[in-house]
């Protein structure tokens, strides 16, 4: 009997995961989510608290979603008739789900939409707001995986075919997501440009090698610049032109009420002399 090696114990976690996600609609549902408030989080500038709270409460989601998968799988292989000690072990692993979705829905509405939301982003405005690059990086990664994953296995590929080819290439994705983050933190046109011909010679490597072809190494440095420059550039030129608060208007004093007639006229009040 062949030993079990340490990968093999990933490798089998993985297979779970991706089993889920092509069994279960909810999963997909899940993971679709998990992309599109990530990416809202980056493109509103929410801090490390906030991002943290939400993904926690994604993943929670995620694996009360895949407990409940496994509690049906075992319910079902035991039995194949109705039994009702049976259906209230499904109904208690759908409610887990359901408790767990629900506080991830509270928490996404707070955080998104709560009172001191728009104050923070004006703030953020009056302070010229610069995104945190660390939160940038690890949960832009994140997307961009979790995204490429995605497009693989809705169009079928099988557990092997998912880190070879694909209709996005997740090298080129992740390299042009780096090199046009240093574009856009380094201040530094010779670092940048270093940058970006890196990013070029992985997506050529990607296609020399015969993984992907052009539109794919194409579609995934699309998708990495358009997520990047609209973190840095986008998102903040919105809050610069359109969030930006609208000055005060001037309100009359205490003595201009008093005597609106002096202060009516441009020059100053003098008494006439007496002919």
């Amino acid at each position: 009997m062949r030993r079990k090696r340490p990968q093999d114990s990933f490798k089998y976690a993985a297979e779970g995961i991706l089993h889920c996600f092509r069994t279960q609609r909810h999963m997909q549902f899940h993971f679709i989510m998990l992309v599109l408030v990530l990416a809202s989080g980056l493109l509103l500038g929410l801090d490390t608290r906030d991002m943290l709270i939400l993904l926690f409460c994604i993943s929670l989601v995620i694996a009360t979603e895949m407990v409940n998968t496994a509690v049906e799988t075992v319910v079902d292989m035991i039995t194949q008739t109705y039994h009702p000690l049976a259906k209230l072990a499904k109904d208690v692993a759908a409610g887990a789900v359901l408790i767990a979705s629900a506080n991830a829905a509270i928490a996404g509405v707070l955080i998104f939409f709560g009172s001191d939301r728009l104050q923070n982003i004006q703030g953020a405005v009056q302070k010229e707001f610069s995104p945190d690059v660390m939160v940038v990086l690890v949960v832009g990664i994140l997307v961009l995986t979790v995204t490429v994953i995605i497009s693989k296995l809705l169009t079928g590929r099988s557990n092997p075919g998912l880190w070879h080819g694909g209709v996005i290439s997740g090298h080129s994705a992740i390299g042009f997501f780096l090199a046009v983050t240093i574009i856009f933190t380094s201040g530094n046109r010779f670092v940048a440009l270093l940058a970006l011909l890196m990013a070029v010679i992985i997506a050529q490597s990607r296609v020399e090698a015969g993984v992907h072809t052009i539109q794919e190494v194409v579609l995934g440095a699309v998708i990495a610049i358009f997520l990047t420059a609209s973190v840095y550039w986008l998102m903040p030129y919105v809050r610069a032109h359109i969030l930006r608060p609208s000055p005060p208007t001037p309100t009359a004093t205490r003595v201009e009420k008093e005597v609106p007639f002096i202060y009516a006229s441009k020059t100053p009040y003098r008494h006439r002399r007496r002919s």
